[in-house]
C-alpha cells in the first residue's frame, strides 16, 4: 500500500494516489459507456431509418449486445485479473478502450450503424474486463475500515457517471448536423482521459501469478461459483447483489413508459426520474460509511431491503392516485404537488438500494480469498447479467399480461420483501447485525474506543465484562467479523433472547457439576471456533453482574487458551448498568431486569472500551481481571 490511511473520512481518499486515479478511471469509463450507448440509441431511434433495426428494438438490441460479454467472458477476465498486476490490467484495458472508441468515431462519422453495434459489443468486452479488476483492486489498497467508504464512493461515482453520460449523449447527438461528430470526439476524448488517469494508479504484485488460464468460460464460471459457495456469506452476498440489479433494472428500463403513460410527462420528465434515481443511489452509497462507523456493516442490508419494498409499494399508491392529464414538461410536472410524493418515493427507494448494495460488495471483498477475489467478482458479474436479463423478461411478461407500469413496480416491491425475508432467515447474520445496528444507533448512543485492537484476521478470544442481556448484541455490532459467544446455558431459556442467541450460534455452557457433558461439549466447540481462525467471545464472570461491579472470574477462559493459545482481547462495557437490560431492580432478594424500559433514558451513552491484545502464555485470571477493570474505569 502506497499510502497510510487517514481518519478524515471517505472523501480523503479522493486526495490519495492509491484511490484517486482509480476513481477517475472508473468514473470516466462509466461515463463513456453510457454517453456512447445513449447517443447511439437516440440516433437510431430518432435520426436514422434502418430497415433491419426497427426503432422500437434499438434500445433492447444495444442493451443485449453490451451485456452479452458479461455472460461469455467474465470468467476469463477474472482469471486475468488474478494472474496479472491490477494496474497492468487496467492500462491494457484502457488501451483497448481508445482503440474501440477510434473505431466508433469512424462509425459515427460514416453513420454506419453496423460498425457502431460492433463497438457496443466491444465496449461490453471493455466493461467485462474492467469489472473484476475494479472490485479486486479496492481491498488491496484500502484497509478493512475503509472498504465501506471506498465502495460507497465508487458506487456514487458510477451512478453519477451514468447520469452524466446519458445527459451528455442526448445533448450532443441532438446538435443539428454535427451531433454525431461531437459524440465521436467526446467518446474518444473520454477514453484518452481515462488512459491518462490509469497511468497514475500505483503498481502492485499479482495475487496469483502462477495461475494457469482456463479458457473454457462455462467450466471456469462453475469453478468460480464453487469457490464462492465454499464461503456461504460470500455466495449469498453475490445472490443478494444480483437481486438488487434485478430490482434496479426493472425501474431503469421502465422510466420512459412510467413518465409517459403514468405521470403524463415528456422526455424531460423521464430524464428527471433518472436524475432522482441516480442521486438516491449515490446518496445511499455515501451514507454507508457514516452509518457503519467506518467498518463493513452488513446490518445496513436489511434496512435497505425494508426501504426498497416500503417505498416501491408507496410509489405504486402515489402513482395510482394521479388523474389523467395532458403531456407535461418538467416545469409543469413539478408544479403538481402530488408528483413530489412520487419523486420522494423514487429518491428514497434508490437511496435504500445504495444502503443495501455497498455493504455486500465490501463483505465480498473482505471475505473472499485474495487469490480468487477477482474470479469471484467475475462470477458476480455473470450472475448480475443473468438477473438483469431475467428482470427484462419478467417485466415484459407482466406488461404483456396487461399489468400497468405502476403494478410492475408494486410487484417487484412485494417480491423484494419475500426474497429479503428468505435471505435473512437463511443467513441470520444479516438480521442479527441489523438488530445490533438498531440497538447501537437508535436505542443507545454507542461508541467503540480502541476498535483497532479487534483483529481483522485470525483467531482471538474476546473477554468482556458482563453487564446486561444485550452485551453480545453490542459486541457483535462493534466487530466487522462474526463472533461466536460462550454463554451461560440459562440465558437460552429467556424468551426472545434465547431465540436470538440460538440464531447467533452461541455456545451454551453449564457448570461441570450440573451437566458434565454440556460442559465438555462447550469447550470442544470453542476450540473448533479458534481452530477455524474465528473470534470467540466469553464473559469470564460467568453471569451478569448483580451490583454493577465485576464478579470473580471463572476458570473456563484459561482452559480455552491452554488448549488453543490465542491472543486475548480485554473489553469492558460502560454505561449499561442500570439500563433496561441490566439487573438492578430487586424483587424479593433476586435482581431482575427488563421492568422499566426508560429507566436510564432513551439514547443513553454506552461505550465499549477495547484494550490491546494480551499474550496467552503466562496470562493469569487476576491479570486479565485487572486489565478489564481498568478499562471499565477508563474515562469515557
Amino acid at each position: 500500500m502506497s499510502e497510510q490511511p487517514h481518519s478524515s473520512g471517505q472523501f480523503a481518499l479522493l486526495t490519495q494516489r492509491r484511490f484517486a486515479p482509480f476513481f477517475g478511471t472508473q468514473f470516466l469509463g462509466a461515463c463513456n459507456d453510457n454517453l456512447f450507448k445513449f447517443a447511439l440509441t437516440v440516433m437510431v431511434t430518432y435520426q436514422m431509418s434502418v430497415d433491419w433495426l426497427p426503432a422500437s428494438m434499438a434500445g433492447l438490441v444495444i442493451g443485449a449486445l453490451f451485456i452479452l460479454p458479461f455472460v461469455l467472458l467474465s470468467a476469463t477476465s477474472g482469471q486475468l485479473s488474478d494472474k496479472y498486476p491490477k494496474a497492468t490490467m487496467m492500462r491494457a484495458i484502457k488501451n483497448l478502450e481508445i482503440a474501440f472508441m477510434a473505431l466508433a468515431a469512424w462509425g459515427f462519422y460514416s453513420h454506419s450503424v453496423g460498425v457502431l453495434l460492433v463497438c457496443v459489443l466491444l465496449m461490453g468486452v471493455h466493461s467485462t474486463l474492467f469489472g473484476p479488476v475494479k472490485y479486486a483492486y479496492l481491498p488491496e489498497v484500502l484497509q478493512q475500515h475503509e472498504l465501506t467508504g471506498g465502495n460507497g464512493l465508487v458506487e456514487m461515482g458510477t451512478f453519477v457517471a451514468i447520469l452524466l453520460g446519458n445527459v451528455a449523449g442526448g445533448l450532443l447527438i441532438a446538435m443539428p448536423e454535427v451531433g454525431a461528430q461531437w459524440v465521436a470526439w467526446a467518446c474518444l476524448a473520454l477514453a484518452v482521459l481515462g488512459r491518462l488517469c490509469v497511468q497514475a494508479v500505483p503498481q502492485m504484485t499479482a495475487t496469483d501469478p502462477n495461475l494457469r488460464i482456463n479458457w473454457n468460460p462455462i467450466s471456469e464460471t462453475w469453478r468460480n461459483l464453487q469457490v464462492a459457495r465454499s464461503q456461504l456469506s460470500v455466495f449469498r452476498s453475490l445472490l443478494g447483489i444480483s437481486w438488487m440489479w434485478f430490482f434496479g433494472a426493472v425501474f431503469l428500463s421502465q422510466f420512459p413508459s412510467f413518465a409517459k403513460d403514468v405521470l403524463h410527462g415528456n422526455e424531460q420528465v423521464a430524464s428527471l426520474l433518472l436524475v432522482v434515481f441516480s442521486l438516491g443511489i449515490g446518496t445511499g452509497s455515501l451514507l454507508c460509511e457514516k452509518l457503519s462507523r467506518h467498518q463493513v456493516e452488513i446490518g445496513l442490508v436489511p434496512l435497505g431491503a425494508i426501504g426498497m419494498s416500503v417505498f416501491s409499494i408507496d410509489l405504486y399508491w402515489a402513482a395510482s392516485q394521479l388523474p389523467p392529464a395532458p403531456t407535461m414538461d418538467v416545469t409543469a410536472f413539478l408544479a403538481v404537488h402530488a408528483h413530489w410524493r412520487v419523486l420522494v418515493d423514487l429518491l428514497l427507494l434508490s437511496l435504500c438500494a445504495g444502503l443495501y448494495s455497498v455493504p455486500m460488495y465490501a463483505l465480498i471483498q473482505m471475505r473472499s480469498p485474495a487469490t480468487h477475489r477477482a474470479r469471484i467478482i467475475a462470477a458476480n458479474n455473470i450472475l448480475n447479467a443473468l438477473f438483469m436479463i431475467a428482470s427484462s423478461l419478467l417485466a415484459g411478461l407482466l406488461l404483456s399480461l396487461q399489468f400497468s407500469v405502476s403494478q410492475v413496480f408494486l410487484w417487484v416491491g412485494l417480491a423484494n420483501a419475500v426474497v429479503a425475508t428468505y435471505i435473512f432467515l437463511l443467513v441470520p447474520e444479516y438480521l442479527l447485525r441489523f438488530l445490533a445496528w438498531v440497538l447501537s444507533h437508535c436505542v443507545y448512543r454507542f461508541a467503540v474506543r480502541g476498535q483497532e485492537h479487534i483483529p481483522a484476521t485470525g483467531a482471538a478470544v474476546l473477554a468482556c465484562s458482563h453487564v446486561s442481556f444485550v452485551d453480545p448484541v453490542l459486541l457483535m455490532g462493534a466487530s466487522p467479523r462474526p463472533i461466536y459467544f460462550v454463554m451461560d446455558h440459562r440465558i437460552f431459556k429467556t424468551p426472545v433472547l434465547g431465540w436470538l442467541f440460538r440464531l447467533l450460534k452461541a455456545i451454551p455452557i453449564a457448570p461441570r457439576s450440573e451437566d458434565p457433558q454440556a460442559y465438555e461439549a462447550a469447550f470442544a466447540a470453542a476450540q473448533r471456533v479458534l481452530e477455524q481462525g474465528d473470534l470467540l467471545a466469553i464473559f469470564p464472570e460467568g453471569g451478569i453482574t448483580r451490583d454493577g461491579h465485576m464478579q470473580e472470574f471463572k476458570g473456563g477462559i484459561m482452559k480455552i487458551i491452554e488448549s488453543h493459545p490465542a491472543p486475548v482481547i480485554p473489553m469492558a462495557l460502560q454505561g449499561l448498568w442500570g439500563s433496561f437490560f441490566s439487573r438492578i431492580e430487586l424483587v424479593g432478594s433476586n435482581p431482575t431486569a427488563m421492568v422499566k424500559p426508560l429507566r436510564r433514558g432513551w439514547l443513553n451513552r454506552v461505550n465499549l472500551q477495547v484494550g490491546a491484545a494480551l499474550v496467552p502464555q503466562g496470562l493469569t485470571l487476576p491479570t486479565l481481571r485487572q486489565q478489564i477493570d481498568q478499562l471499565m474505569h477508563k474515562e469515557q
